[in-house]
């Protein structure tokens, strides 16, 4: 009966402790905390050296539950990446999660062997244990501080955050083998490396595939479709690993080809790993947060604030800027990747590895990866808005979040059905229409269900229901959000040069002396469509060489009819307050000094 109470204790607990990470969500929201150290805080809070009390040091369960979280967290990150989007951002991205983790270990290796005088194999396994970024902290940070990344920036950090992973768990292994042996044999190690590639892509494509095939051709009863893909992405990730192979790098993969292939339920599959995804962050992160001792972290404190403060201002902007620089980006974009590392769950996880394999002084790896996530998440976390507006690679969103209800048919038939209210700043209430592609089924106003040709045009409050192809449902946001900016900014302001969207972008550049990049666009709409994926929004504005670009009027297919063009002198002029133009003409200076 005691060990009954004792479990039953331990639920309590357990629902307890997620409850309150959920909770924190909204806590997070507010201040713009990352929830990863909310996580880690609460965890911290409940362990032995907190209010709590509990004693957890079973780095086996953590281990257990971290490879089925991030087995579940890549498989949907990669599941939301689409890759007729990325394409542009897949080869740097890749370096990043490469030659990047390598390079960025050994730099820190060397300085944590320069600082502590440890041996160049411990030295290097720290360095690998911190080299893996969290991107899925940055997009939160991003998300609440109203900010939105260009497409290339955007898929670059997410498929580097995506992809690393694995890297790090080969090297911090490779190098947990060679601490406990003392040598090894170079060819072999190479061959272990190829092998958990080669292992871990074939069935993490080979698994998606399969899971696309069971989707679209097995009849599963209603609501078994996400739990079945959620389900085989652990599943995946077991296979991998038991034939030796990378059982991230296969989830990844089998992700990656599950959300790039039309399936059955999509809307609802989305919906359920969103979730899963959220409890899976959640348990591993208040797991991790049990383990570390705040006694014992006081000890590393020092000599773990100085590697993260080399990772974050040396190691890693190096690293970055090495790997980017013959994909000639410009530096304002490789400083904000340089800037945006964060370290996260992966390192701490990574960290257990050694203790697990019964390596001597494993304790100070955990305990010094786990100050410098904190550092990291503290200095970066708080900072990602503010460096994404100083590079100028992140702008304030220009409307509010849509609510959407989608609603996958039967019969493969092609089609969604979805919902969505009419906000009274939408451009659907301001005038708009749907696309042709999109066909109206009902409109639902004052709690009556009209025929949309009986409802007419709609009217702030419709709710209305449309159906559309999965693949172009994210347009019909656009339409259906309410705008944060007055909506007279869809016309032509003083002091910007009209541009129709069709208008080559070299033959303006070369018109107003502007350097553009050599791969920019063809046309300015083909600019717009570079940095916002789906369709921009009267308002957005694009750098262009020293001016901006500022999108006027949108075509119903999204893309951008008329744009305004800011040159350097008047948009500098316009963003300064009177008072400071009056100031400058009293000593002789012009707007543009």
């Amino acid at each position: 009966m005691d060990k009954l109470s004792a479990l039953e204790w331990i639920l309590f607990v357990g629902a307890g402790m997620a409850l309150a990470g959920m909770l924190s969500s909204l806590l997070a929201k507010r201040f713009g905390a990352p929830l990863l150290l909310v996580f880690l805080l609460i965890g911290m809070l409940a362990g032995e050296d907190g209010p709590g009390g509990l004693k957890f040091d079973d780095y086996e369960s953590t281990f257990l539950v971290g490879s089925i979280a991030l087995s579940v967290i890549l498989f949907d990150g990669a599941m939301r990446t689409k890759l007729r989007l990325v394409r542009r951002a897949l080869a740097p991205a890749l370096v990043l999660a490469t030659a990047g983790v390598l390079l960025t270990a050994a730099l820190t290796g060397a300085f944590v062997h320069a600082l502590s005088g440890a041996g160049w194999i411990q030295s290097l396994l720290l360095g690998s244990i911190v080299a893996s970024t969290d991107a899925a902290a940055v997009m939160f940070l991003l998300r609440t501080a109203g900010l939105t990344l260009s497409p290339r920036i955007g898929a670059t950090v997410e498929i580097e955050s995506g992809t690393n992973d694995p890297v790090a768990v080969f090297l911090v292994i490779l190098l947990t083998r060679l601490a406990l042996a003392g040598e090894a044999d170079t060819a072999t190690v190479l061959a272990e490396i190829v092998g958990d590639f080669t292992v871990g892509a074939a069935v993490g494509v080979g698994g998606g595939l399969l899971v696309v095939q069971a989707l679209n051709r097995l009849d599963l009863p209603a609501g078994l479709h996400p739990p079945f893909v959620t389900t085989a992405a652990v599943g995946i990730f077991g296979l991998a690993s038991v034939w030796g192979g990378s059982g991230l790098l296969a989830a990844y993969l089998a992700g990656l080809v599950v959300g790039n292939s039309a399936v059955r339920a999509y809307p609802v599959i989305e919906s359920f790993q969103g979730a899963a995804t959220w409890l899976c962050q959640i348990a591993m992160f208040l797991m991790l947060g049990m383990l570390a001792s705040p006694s014992d972290l006081i000890d590393q404190g020092l000599p773990a604030a100085a590697i993260a403060a080399f990772l974050m201002l040396v190691g890693r902007p190096l690293a970055v800027w090495l790997c980017l620089l013959p994909f000639r980006m410009p530096a304002r974009e490789i400083a904000f990747i340089g800037w945006v590392g964060l370290r996260g769950a992966v390192s701490i996880f990574l960290a257990a590895i050694p203790t697990l394999a019964g390596l001597p002084g494993a304790d100070d790896y955990f305990n010094v990866a786990f100050v410098v996530v904190l550092v990291s998440l503290l200095v970066q976390g708080w900072t990602v808005g503010l460096a994404g507006r100083w590079t100028g690679v992140a702008t304030p969103a220009t409307s509010l979040p849509v609510q959407r209800v989608e609603i996958d048919l039967p019969g493969n038939t092609g089609r969604e059905l979805v919902g969505y209210p009419v906000e009274a700043e939408s451009p659907l209430a301001r005038g708009a229409h749907l696309p042709a592609w999109a066909q109206p089924a009902l409109v639902v106003r004052n709690g009556v269900i009209l025929n949309p040709r009986d409802a007419g045009d709609l009217t702030s409050g419709d709710y209305v229901y449309v159906l559309a192809a999965p693949s172009r449902v994210s347009r019909l946001d656009a339409l259906f959000a309410a705008g944060v900016e007055d909506p007279s900014a869809a016309r032509i302001a003083f002091g910007e040069l009209p541009l129709v969207g069709e208008a080559p972008s070299a033959e303006v550049a070369a018109l107003y002396g502007l350097e553009i990049a050599g791969d920019t666009a063809d046309t300015i709409a083909d600019v717009f469509a570079e940095r916002y994926t789906d369709r921009a929004r009267p308002g957005d504005r694009v750098a262009f060489g020293a001016a901006t670009l500022i999108a006027r009027r949108i075509e119903p297919d999204g893309r951008v009819a008329l744009a305004g063009l800011r040159l350097p002198d008047i948009a500098q002029a316009s963003t300064r307050p009177p008072w400071l133009q009056r100031w400058l003409q009293r000593l002789g200076l012009s707007a543009k000094d």
